[in-house]
């Protein structure tokens, strides 16, 4: 405890992490204030459907992501999944278009070029979402909950919901430049930390009427040794070892030491999970935008949270990612350039050719068993959900929101320490550093 208030005294000094960490907080206020704040014309207080509506299945965790606004009707009731889901199709892009490769490669001016690209196609997402969120609005809503009608309110209500989401985004980037860093991960935390207090009242409560605190208590074991295990893979490494040849400048003597590669088990990190429940979104704004009995059917399934093709693809589907962002975020060729360029080698590989081909073997071995363990867990709510815990609190043992929990809060104690270690101050651990999340910020 002691140590504890040291470091909250140690952050207090520091004037440069002081206002970064307030402007945080003052931008995060912002983004929870806005999730209260109805679309104009809707009245507040028949939003009674709606709310049971997004009590569970598919559409009660896009309001989970988005804090509760969903449920609200509120300007930010999309949220920052269209940016997510922008960010995916320019990504897959940046594979098979080669004027998006030859963007990645530009540095600086084809990062600004590509996020540019990325906005605007934000915009065209969100246009068809907000007009399927609008439907589903007016069948959830009596008449009288609708101060206007037709044309009057519809075209208004998506220029608000496409402005709302571009605002949340904006936010996030402010937070990323201004801030602790990773703002769109910060944002998609605090909406689900938002839902956390009340998911656990509403459990306990339930288990209280029904007499059945002990098995209240086994379920907060069980979420605590999830917990430590989405820990473990957040953290997991596997270590390569570089030697470096013995080499004489001058009257220096460089290398002949020892290093180690630190390979990640999910290099991935959350990215997977968000990018697959973005993707299993689309068939419910589908729906919406073509009023399809037959595509209501695929829907239907798709959106059961406890059924089986549900599960099953969004397993395949972080599977999937999983192994696409490790791809684009580690670049074995580049690794062995780097060692080759500074005299070292890994002992028994020779370098070049086949020292890319080793790091590539070793990068997808350990993929494998990371990715596989992050889809289980991304899927475990349903398991939750089987043994008769409720959903609000169920959706709290899976990666849709536990790990993206773990690896944020993991990676934005990074940021702190960082700060604090630059500034030859204690970092927030008494020994070691803090392992953060490559891969969440975006």
């Amino acid at each position: 405890m002691k140590r504890f208030i040291e470091t909250l005294k140690n952050i207090y000094k520091i004037e440069d992490l002081r206002f970064r960490i307030g402007t945080t907080l003052f931008f995060l206020l912002i983004y929870r204030l806005g999730s209260f704040v109805s679309l104009p014309g809707i009245d507040p207080a028949q939003l009674e459907n709606l709310q049971h509506q997004t009590s569970d299945g598919l559409l009660g965790l896009i309001n989970m992501f988005s804090g509760g606004a969903f449920a609200q009707a509120s300007v930010f009731a999309l949220g920052i999944m269209p940016y997510i889901s922008a960010s995916i199709v320019i990504q897959l892009l940046g594979i098979a278009v080669p004027y998006f490769q030859r963007l990645q490669k530009e540095g600086e001016s084809g990062r600004r070029k590509i996020n540019q690209i990325t906005r605007y196609l934000t915009v065209l997402i969100l246009i068809p979402q907000a007009s399927a969120y609008l439907t589903n609005l007016h069948m959830q809503l009596p008449d009288t909950a609708f101060a206007m009608k037709g044309l009057w309110f519809n075209a208004p209500s998506i220029v608000i919901l496409t402005a709302g989401s571009m605002f949340v985004l904006w936010l996030g980037e402010r937070i990323t430049d201004k801030g602790i860093g990773n703002g769109i991960s910060l944002i998609i935390m605090i909406g689900i930390i938002a839902r956390l207090p009340m998911a656990v009242v509403q459990e306990f409560t339930q288990r209280f009427t029904g007499g059945g605190l002990v098995m209240f208590l086994v379920e907060f074991v069980i979420l605590f040794i999830v917990f430590m295990a989405s820990i473990a893979l957040v953290q997991g490494t596997r270590r390569i070892p570089v030697q470096y040849a013995k080499r004489i400048v001058g009257n220096k003597q460089y290398g002949g030491v020892r290093q180690y590669i630190p390979l990640k088990v999910n290099a991935a990190g959350v990215m997977p999970i968000i990018f697959a429940q973005a993707i299993m979104m689309v068939p419910i704004t589908i729906v919406g935008v073509a009023n399809s009995e037959n595509l209501r059917g695929v829907a239907a399934a798709l959106s059961n949270i406890t059924g089986f093709w549900y599960n099953f693809i969004q397993f395949l589907l972080v599977v999937a990612f999983t192994y696409f962002y490790t791809a684009i975020t580690i670049n074995p060729t580049q690794m062995a350039e780097d060692m080759k360029k500074n005299g070292g080698f890994i002992p028994g590989v020779k370098p070049g050719k086949k020292t890319v081909e080793f790091l590539d073997t070793v990068m997808s071995r350990i993929t494998l068993p990371g990715s596989i363990f992050l889809g289980f867990v991304t899927i475990l709510p349903a398991f939750a959900m089987m043994m008769g815990i409720s959903q609000q609190f169920a959706y709290f043992y899976g990666g849709t929101s536990l790990l993206i929990l773990v690896g944020v809060v993991l990676d934005t104690l990074q940021q702190i320490e960082s700060h604090l270690l630059m500034r030859h101050y204690d970092g927030l651990m008494k020994s070691g550093r803090i392992k953060g999340r490559p891969g969440m910020g975006m």
